[in-house]
């Protein structure tokens, strides 16, 4: 062999070099599609932290199960947004509370107030568990009556004696079934 034919691991050939390119571009191009603008700092942040104390008393509208200061959906960087220039102008955080209220509901307060349009917020859950706890109930009473005694002939109750008595002595050992010595 010649020194040309030998690689001794101080070149990698050009298909090895593909292959690693080939390798780290796949490795790399998924961070690359999901990456984003990176969202610029507060301007003020005393607006920034009365907006976060504001939105973690409102739920996102789009997730529902999250605050709105912590929600990443587009709707509620809007609405983060909205609070932003609403303490900009001025406003207190109940004129603001109220101004999402009025926009979305009281469905957008993670505590909402309790009156009449909010009574099923406050009390649905505990009437739905009460309601199947009486439906289980109703069901199991109805079962028990509709289950008829089992009448036993005396040929069957001798044989149900029989095999309670059995229960309760000790089983003797089965030497029937093993083999003699």
């Amino acid at each position: 062999m010649s020194p040309r034919n030998l690689n001794l691991g101080l070149r990698p050939s050009p298909a090895a070099l593909l292959r690693a390119a080939c390798l780290a571009a796949a490795l790399v191009l998924p961070f690359a599609v999901q990456a984003k603008e990176a969202a610029p700092l507060a301007d003020d942040p005393v607006v920034e932290q009365r907006m976060i104390a504001i939105s973690e008393d409102l739920r996102c509208l789009v997730c529902q199960n999250e605050s709105l200061a912590g929600s990443h959906a587009e709707l509620a960087e809007a609405l983060r947004d909205e609070i932003r220039e609403q303490i900009r102008a001025g406003k207190s955080d109940k004129e603001i509370s109220d101004y999402l209220v009025d926009r979305y509901g009281d469905f957008v307060l993670y505590r909402p107030p309790l009156k009449a349009a909010t009574v099923l917020l406050w009390f649905g859950p505990l009437a739905l568990v009460l309601v199947g706890l009486g439906a289980l109930v109703r069901i199991l009473r109805r079962r028990g009556r509709e289950v008829p005694p089992a009448d036993l002939s005396a040929a069957e109750a001798s044989q149900a004696d029989a095999l309670l008595a059995s229960l309760d002595r000790p089983v003797p050992p089965e030497s029937s079934n093993k083999p003699a010595p």
